[in-house]
């Protein structure tokens, strides 16, 4: 039972990672794919690579946007 526990963690980890928001972003696009190629009988897998590529520019927003110092609300003092 542990390596079924330890193997859950690390899929857990492998897939979400520091980022949920990336994995269920994908896991949403997945499942709109899908549902579009069940119920309206349609290719769209194509709808992935652009789909990814969107996740992927969001999560890096969001990753930059922690990094940076925050943005000053007053004009800088002028030099004396």
């Amino acid at each position: 039972m542990k390596r079924v526990a330890a193997f859950g963690a690390f899929l857990w980890d492998f897939v979400v990672g520091d980022d949920w928001v990336g994995a269920a972003g994908v896991a949403i696009l997945l499942a709109a794919v899908a549902a579009l190629a069940h119920l309206a009988h349609v290719a769209s897998w194509w709808l992935l690579p652009p789909g990814v590529a969107a996740v992927l520019a969001a999560t890096l927003r969001r990753a930059v946007r922690a990094l940076t110092p925050a943005r000053r609300t007053t004009a800088p003092h002028p030099p004396a």
